[in-house]
């Protein structure tokens, strides 16, 4: 914690409460690292296949028990 400290203190004071460019830089850089990681996970199969039941025509109009459901679609169409 100290070496984030002292290098934040070497770089250029950020205005009122900001952070420094190097700070919001090295943020930048983990979140797209985070981001690339979960988008090369992909879409789980499960998930997959739910959205493709939901897609399908009558798709989610059933609840669980085979009764049906409301026709509301939640503005799909």
């Amino acid at each position: 914690m100290k070496d984030l400290k002292s290098q934040a203190s070497k770089s250029t004071t950020p205005g009122k409460g900001g952070l420094t460019p190097e700070i919001q830089s090295r943020i930048g850089h983990q979140l797209r690292a985070m981001y690339d990681d979960v988008v090369r996970q992909g879409v789980p199969d499960r998930f997959a296949e739910l959205i493709k039941k939901l897609d399908a025509p009558g798709g989610g109009s059933q609840n669980e028990n085979g009764a049906g459901g409301s026709n509301d679609n939640n503005g799909r169409d």
